[in-house]
């Protein structure tokens, strides 16, 4: 199949290798260009526009980082209003398939999903859990909102790189699943920061206390594949914090338009800010570490939160 893929970067090079291994015939489109050179050298073509990929794809794939960037692409990057004078969605050809992999907000989904079925195209929305390590193995999670009919002729694709393939119901729906999802991720990474620094305070064998923990009812994929990380001080991502606070915004807005309170994640998300603050953006998701371990000792804004 002619698979077109928007976005190389973390998640998308793996993506797209294991689309390649597939047989698949890709070709790739990415801001830079350098960051493609991985999949080009293993057989993707390059595309010098969306235009040139959606003139040659049967299936479109996008992963790019936040939601302002799913709009450049889709309505242009000139677009506020998700109107379309540019972008994808002016190009789409009659039966062709976008699935828009971006952690991103319900409601861009739904109006993308509108958008495409007038231009008798379909549209999924389709994001992943798994982290760089889910991608690289091709174990991704995968959350699929959209028409079932679509979902289950696309599937196939899907499988190239996802282990669990989930259809979640109607347009949009894949969002909310995957922000249900980082909302319960958030809690686990402060849970699995702070009993590190216990456990080490109380001088443990951290090596052995995370196995211990990751086979127990405490288990977590952020304990077990996260803790090793923080022991050997590696805290490059996986998953950037910068993209980790979008999410937790979109869900807090989500949960505000659903008249619903999350304490716990606007608490959490204080600790990510600040991580934002002490420039560990382009950290991995784990580094939360580094700032709890200032704040348990007492040092720099542990008054923001005590």
């Amino acid at each position: 199949m002619n698979v077109g893929l928007i976005g190389t970067g973390i998640m998308g090079a793996s993506i797209g290798r294991h689309l390649i291994d597939a047989g698949h015939k890709l070709q790739i489109n990415n801001r830079t260009k350098g960051k493609a050179e991985p999949l080009l050298n293993a057989g993707a073509s390059w595309a010098n526009s969306i235009d040139e990929i959606a003139e040659h794809s049967e299936v479109i794939l996008t992963m790019v980082g936040y939601p302002d960037d799913v709009r450049d692409i889709y309505y242009g990057t000139s677009s506020t209003n998700n109107t379309f004078s540019s972008g994808l969605l002016t190009i789409l050809k009659p039966g062709q398939i976008i699935i828009d992999l971006t952690t991103s907000e319900p409601n861009l989904a739904q109006t993308i999903y509108q958008h495409a079925k007038g231009k008798s195209a379909h549209s999924l929305d389709a994001p992943v859990s798994g982290g760089d390590a889910g991608a690289k193995a091709g174990t991704l999670t995968v959350m699929a909102g959209g028409d079932e009919t679509v979902f289950r002729d696309i599937k196939p694709v899907l499988e190239c790189f996802g282990k669990k393939i989930r259809y979640c119901g109607e347009a949009g729906k894949g969002q909310s699943t995957k922000l249900a999802n980082q909302i319960l991720n958030t809690g686990n990474m402060l849970g699995m920061v702070e009993a590190l620094l216990y456990a080490r305070k109380a001088n443990l064998d951290m090596k052995d206390t995370i196995e211990i923990i990751g086979s127990g009812a405490a288990a977590s994929w952020a304990i077990n594949n996260l803790g090793p990380r923080i022991l050997q001080n590696n805290f490059e991502p996986g998953f950037l914090i910068e993209h980790f606070v979008k999410d937790m915004q979109i869900a807090l807005d989500e949960a505000s338009r659903l008249n619903l309170q999350l304490p716990g994640l606007t608490l959490i998300k204080k600790f990510y800010d600040l991580a934002m603050q002490k420039n560990l953006g382009k950290k991995g998701t784990h580094a939360l570490f580094l700032v709890l371990d200032e704040l348990s000792q007492g040092k720099n804004d542990s008054e923001i939160f005590y």
